[in-house]
């Protein structure tokens, strides 16, 4: 809020906006999710399967709870991006979901049309996303036939936006389109994301290894990749690798 002399009160300082539109996060539109998803239970402090759990926290069990769809109004722009997107007709059918949570908005888009959704989103001058400042992936095996999920997180440098966008895709066909055509940031951040998750981007330039060795077996984020280790020795003293330790639960 302003006052009388167009100083911002005490309470909206930290919550200004990239949108010069609206002033503070106040004056956005909250829109509430019809239903939140269950991903997973987590067991232990660290969701800890099948190996020995020494935090004394073994009996512990939480939900991964993630939002559900949102509805319309999104709030201030979102709603703008959202309705350009629609009026495109290689777009068709293209969002699967709309989330709005903790002041982002993610597009779920089906991976067989995220190259022409990412095509309009840099090329359209009413969006204008153009640079893409992250690729990650996440790993939810209890999520049957959406396990691997690649997020991107796009910048309109021309508006001041971001936004994400989120594409899944089953273990069993872990292939998703690779977007370095349109935005060649995310060369070494996609081989990231191959060589953590096993994620296949189809088209890539080089898609190789950048963390691990070649010849690594497996991808070491992927929730079912196992601890293991090695024996560390200090001061005399042995610890085991982490599946070799003792449990107390």
């Amino acid at each position: 809020m302003v006052d009388a002399k167009g100083n911002k009160d005490e309470r909206d300082k930290g919550t200004e906006t990239q949108d010069g539109s609206h002033e503070t996060q106040s004056e956005l539109v909250k829109s509430d999710a019809v239903e939140l998803e269950i991903v997973e239970v987590r067991e232990g402090a660290f969701g800890i399967h099948g190996t020995g759990d020494t935090t004394g926290f073994g009996g512990l069990t939480r939900p991964v709870i993630m939002p559900g769809a949102s509805q319309r109004p999104y709030g201030g722009w979102y709603d703008e991006v959202a309705d350009q997107l629609a009026t495109i007709t290689e777009l068709d059918e293209a969002i699967e979901k709309v989330v709005v949570d903790r002041g982002e908005i993610t597009f779920f888009i089906r991976r067989h049309k995220l190259l022409d959704t990412v095509t309009h989103l840099r090329n359209d001058p009413v969006l204008r996303f153009e640079f893409c400042s992250s690729v990650s992936g996440a790993h939810f095996p209890h999520e049957t036939g959406r396990e691997l999920h690649v997020v991107y997180h796009l910048l309109s440098m021309t508006h001041n936006r971001r936004i994400r966008l989120e594409v899944v895709a089953p273990d069993e066909d872990p292939h998703i389109p690779s977007v370095v055509s349109i935005y060649p940031t995310a060369d070494w951040q996609e081989r990231e994301t191959w060589d953590m998750f096993g994620i296949v981007f189809d088209g890539h330039p080089a898609l190789a290894r950048i963390l691990m060795p070649d010849d690594w077996p497996g991808h070491p984020q992927r929730k079912d990749y196992p601890l293991g280790g090695i024996p560390v020795e200090y001061k005399g003293g042995t610890i085991a690798p982490p599946d070799q330790r003792r449990s107390y639960s």
